[in-house]
Formats: C-alpha cells, sequence, structure tokens
C-alpha cells in the first residue's frame, strides 16, 4: 500500500484488474492525490479500517463478493465517505442497484479518464462539504415526518442518483429539491428549475438541450439549453409527467451518456449535471397509461421521496404562518389571533403550503390593524375544498375562480349592489373592492 500525508486526499481504489487499478492510480496522481489499492472484499475491508480515505472508487464484482457489500459497510460506518462504483459498459441496472445502495456515482468501463476527473473532483468537495459541517436553509417545522424528511434530504445531498420528488400541488416539492442541491457538493454550481408542463411541446428540446444558428425557424443564433446552464449544478424537472414519450427518450440518453445534442448539431456536448424530477401525479400509473416509458420512469425514479401534505403536519402551522408573516409584512409586525390560528390548524389545505402562503398574504393585505382575525381568513368551505382537492397545479387560477363565482353570485343576489354583496359575503365594502380589483371584476 501507498502512505500519505494527512494533508493529501487518500483514495481507496477497489479493483482486481491491475491494468485499471494502475490507470486509476496514475490519473488520481496527476490530480496530486495519493492512493491505496485493493484486490478483494476481505481486502477493501481491512484497508478502510486503516483509513482514513477520502473517496472510495469500487468495482462492482470482486472475486470473494460484490461491491455492493462494501458499499453498504461504508454507509453503515463511514456515511460521509463518498463511494463511486465501477460498472460495465451500459449496465446501467448495476448502475441504479449501486446508487440505492448509497453509492455517490458511477464510472463505466472502459473508464473515460476526463469523466473520472471530473467525478473524483465533485467527491472530494462533497466529503469537504460533509466534514466542514456547512449549514443550508432547511424546512420548517418539527413534526415528526418533517424531522424524517430532513434527515432523508441529508442523506440524498451525499449521493448523485436521480431522485423523484412526489407530493400534492403546493406542498413544496421545488424547495425539497433545493434542498438537496444546497446540502450537496454542487451547492457552488447552479441550481436550475425547469416546469415541463409549461413549456410547449415544439420547444421542449431546444429549451432544454439548445439549439445552433439556423437550425429551425427563428433561431438567429446558437443558444444553450437548461442541461447546459446547470452544468456543475442541478436540474429540477418539475411535472416530469408532462414530457412527451418521443422526448422521455432523448432525456432517458442524456441521462445515461452524460451529454446532450444541441438541436440541429451533429455532435453531442458532455454535461454534468444531477438531474432531480417531481410531479403531482401517480408516475406507476403514467406509466401504465402510456403517458411515461417504463425504462424513463425506472431511471429518473432511482430514489423516490415523498413530501407530506400540510394537512398530515398541522402541528407546523404556528411556525410556518409566523415564517410567511414576516416575509409578507416586510418591516411590520403582523400575527395571528388565537382564533385564526385555530382555524388554520382545522383547515385541509388542498392547497397545501402554497395555499397557506395565498391566504396570508390576502388577509395581511385586507386586516385592520396589525392582528389578523379568523374573519380575515375567509377559508374555503368543505365543499369547495373537495372541489379544489383535484385541481391541478394551478392552484392560483383554481382559487381564483372559485373566489370569482361566489363574488358573483352575491353580486347577481343583490342586483350589483356592492354594499349589500360585500355583506352577505362577510367583507367590508373596502375588501370586497380589493377582490373585484385583484380578479379584474370592475
Amino acid at each position: 500500500m501507498n502512505v500519505a500525508t494527512d494533508e493529501v486526499p487518500r483514495v481507496l481504489i477497489v479493483d482486481d484488474e491491475p491494468d485499471l487499478c494502475e490507470l486509476l492510480a496514475i490519473t488520481l496522481q496527476g490530480m496530486g492525490l495519493t492512493s491505496d489499492s485493493a484486490g478483494t472484499l476481505k481486502a477493501a475491508r481491512a484497508a478502510l479500517a486503516q483509513g482514513p480515505y477520502r473517496l472510495c472508487l469500487c468495482d462492482l464484482r470482486l472475486p470473494d463478493g460484490s461491491g455492493l457489500e462494501l458499499i453498504e459497510q461504508i454507509q453503515r460506518t463511514l456515511p460521509q465517505m463518498p463511494v463511486a462504483m465501477i460498472t460495465a459498459h451500459g449496465d446501467v441496472d448495476a448502475a441504479v442497484a449501486a446508487m440505492k445502495a448509497g453509492a455517490f456515482d458511477f464510472v463505466s468501463k472502459p473508464v473515460n479518464v476526463a469523466a473520472l476527473r471530473g467525478l473524483v473532483d465533485t467527491a472530494l468537495r462533497l466529503s469537504r462539504v460533509r466534514a466542514e459541517q456547512v449549514t443550508a436553509p432547511t424546512l420548517t417545522g418539527d413534526s415528526a415526518v418533517m424531522q424524517a424528511l430532513r434527515v432523508t434530504l441529508a442523506k440524498l445531498a451525499r449521493s448523485q442518483a436521480p431522485v423523484f420528488i412526489r407530493g400534492e400541488s403546493g406542498v413544496g416539492k421545488e424547495r425539497v429539491a433545493h434542498l438537496i442541491h444546497a446540502q450537496g457538493p454542487r451547492a457552488n454550481g447552479s441550481f436550475v428549475p425547469v416546469n415541463c408542463g409549461a413549456i410547449p411541446e415544439h420547444l421542449l428540446e431546444s429549451e432544454l438541450f439548445g439549439h445552433i444558428k439556423g437550425s429551425f425557424t427563428g433561431a438567429s443564433a446558437d443558444r444553450e439549453g437548461l442541461f447546459q446552464a446547470a452544468d456543475g449544478g442541478t436540474l429540477f424537472l418539475d411535472e416530469i409527467g408532462a414530457v412527451p414519450p418521443a422526448m422521455q427518450v432523448k432525456l432517458l440518453r442524456a441521462l445515461q451518456e452524460r451529454a446532450v445534442r444541441p438541436v440541429g448539431a451533429r455532435r453531442e456536448v458532455p454535461v454534468d449535471v444531477r438531474v432531480l424530477s417531481a410531479t403531482h401525479e401517480d408516475l406507476a400509473a403514467l406509466v401504465l397509461a402510456g403517458r411515461v416509458r417504463q425504462d424513463f420512469y425506472y431511471r429518473i425514479n432511482v430514489i423516490e421521496v415523498m413530501v407530506p401534505a400540510l394537512r398530515e403536519r398541522s402541528e407546523d402551522i404556528a411556525p410556518l404562518a409566523a415564517d410567511l408573516l414576516r416575509r409578507i409584512a416586510g418591516g411590520e409586525r403582523l400575527s395571528l389571533t388565537p382564533a385564526a390560528l385555530e382555524a388554520l390548524e382545522g383547515y385541509a389545505f388542498p392547497g397545501n403550503v402554497r395555499e397557506l402562503e395565498n391566504i396570508l398574504e390576502r388577509a395581511a393585505a385586507l386586516c385592520e390593524g396589525t392582528q389578523i382575525n379568523a374573519t380575515d381568513l375567509h377559508l374555503l368551505t368543505a365543499g369547495e375544498s373537495a372541489l379544489l382537492a383535484g385541481a391541478g397545479d394551478d392552484l392560483d387560477a383554481e382559487l381564483g375562480a372559485v373566489e370569482r363565482a361566489r363574488i358573483l353570485t352575491a353580486l347577481q343576489a343583490t342586483r350589483y349592489n356592492r354594499t349589500a354583496a360585500a355583506a352577505r359575503l362577510g367583507l367590508t365594502l373596502r375588501q370586497l373592492r380589493y377582490r373585484m380589483l385583484k380578479l379584474g371584476l370592475n
């Protein structure tokens, strides 16, 4: 074994092919690193006991066992140390299994030296971030489900595995994705969120992969795509179920090859991106319905995270509301009366945290003084909540439609007497005018 000083990062190579071990060692040496080699699972365990190492590169198949066993051991005993799995070319199933077991990333044989250097650099940044215990923004709430979610996100931040985030509309899936990014080695890189459902189908490929000048009408200059914009960072694909099957094939290739081909280009462009995805829909059901390809599903859903609905953690409503009111009120001091807080804690919140924010913004604009009363909240009725329970992601539009319908009904019933309509709705005239202006009913 080679001996390394404490100042020089040390890497453990676990592979039974001497030529590959030598190539890896030379590459690492060129990066200013030292390395030790182990040809068996037993030898690797002995080396780990002597440590310390900043990174482990481990072959999947060893003479006396599987590299997955070593990954699981490192996850239990040395959770701060990243592990990268070495797999056969095209063995996607093995790579997925490795990342599910806790591997940071994988590299395929024959090893691409440039890709290896990028992987090692990212892994060392990860181990340094974990060692320095850099803090990142966190999720508000101390309920049991949120505490468990925070622990899960901290583990996922150490990996490069694709993560699928599932949850109802408005629960904060993008915030969860941002937290995974912020706590990992890519924190200094870009976090690029993309709502796939908001991009027209004919523009999706160009938006994601970019295009070159003259590739289609209107392409007056080269333009990089969102994959290139996220290079070195994280790309968050929200509403992934909205991506058409033909585009899923191209995304699948980009994820597997770590390269994209801009529209009109002849060659692929390598990208170093971690991809996170999300949807409020049941992805497995979309596979059965033929909207999502099975191979694409398995590639993006290596690890699934479920974000709880707000009604499942009502004890978090008080701290959430306090945080939101501090942001909404700016320098002013706004608070909820006990009755208002009780009303919020008993409400079903079909729109989750996003709906809570909307309710508090409206109440802050309409309340008298510095306290928000229960009557200022104007929560939806049980019937209206049921109507929104199956709503899509455009919560503002759905809530606006319900509010518009109630105001129009009251106006019609009072022959458009605004004072009478306001009284019928339990609003002041000022509040009714504000809502009508907001909804374009003037």
